[in-house]
């Protein structure tokens, strides 16, 4: 397989769609076809220093975060916003032991799912939150979807008291965030509308399984099982190795 290259041409692939949510849509699962060629494993940098006047003693040191410069650096280097960068990274420093998550795996998930925060015109603020909020279309079971009617515990997240909808940057349907949903920025609370909670979420989503995201068919198993849809793993590939190519 010969995926494009550039991210320009996933244009005609940016609609919204559910994410890890997508699991939901399909009545009729399968496997990958194929095994993408061995994935460009772009690891983050180490975390920032601490002075030792950061942490008090005997207080947990938080979450690792990593280093500011290289953020920018890299930022400037892919095309994408800075906060999403960071949420990117960070989220590869906090990955599952024993499973590699490459930061620009992330980040190509980000641009199918939702341009990094930003489709529609939107733009991604320091705290990971985008201007406004992004739903993907209601789960009543017409068409492809399936119908997963909302909660009031649910309804929190996209405010429809009749039908679930996929939540935030990387549109996680509400079940699924209910399993897997942690914080990622250590303010305490785990939201999908937040790209640093929705990207740790993510890589905490792609290691579940045991795939080996380092090989070309481990990678195409994990990023197939976030979205049962050949064309998702595709775009997603395209996408991570254009980010690799300009970074790496």
């Amino acid at each position: 397989m010969s995926p494009a290259r550039a991210v320009a041409s996933l244009a005609t692939a940016l609609v919204v769609v559910a994410g890890a949510g997508y699991l939901a849509s399909q009545t009729v699962l399968a496997a990958p076809s194929f095994s993408v060629a061995e994935q460009q494993y772009v690891g983050a940098p180490a975390p920032a220093p601490r002075s030792e006047g950061d942490v008090a003693p005997g207080k947990p040191v938080g979450p690792r975060q990593v280093a500011p410069q290289w953020v920018t650096d890299t930022a400037a280097k892919a095309g994408i916003p800075a906060p999403a960068v960071r949420a990117y990274a960070n989220a590869q420093l906090a990955e599952p032991t024993g499973c590699k998550v490459g930061w620009t795996t992330l980040a190509g998930i980000g641009w199918v799912e939702s341009q990094h925060g930003t489709i529609g015109g939107r733009t991604l603020g320091d705290d990971g939150h985008s201007s406004s909020v992004i739903l993907g279309p209601a789960l009543d079971g017409r068409g492809k979807v399936a119908a997963i009617p909302a909660t009031p515990e649910t309804t929190t997240w996209h405010g429809d008291p009749r039908w679930d909808h996929a939540v935030g940057p990387l549109q996680f349907i509400p079940s699924a965030w209910e399993t897997w949903g942690a914080g990622g920025d250590g303010d305490g609370v785990a939201d999908p509308n937040d790209l640093d909670d929705a990207a740790y979420t993510a890589a905490r989503y792609l290691c579940a399984d045991g795939h080996d995201l380092t090989s070309g068919s481990g990678w195409a198993d994990a990023i197939f099982s976030y979205n049962h849809a050949q064309s998702y793993v595709d775009s997603v590939y395209a996408a991570a190795e254009s980010y690799a190519d300009r970074t790496g």
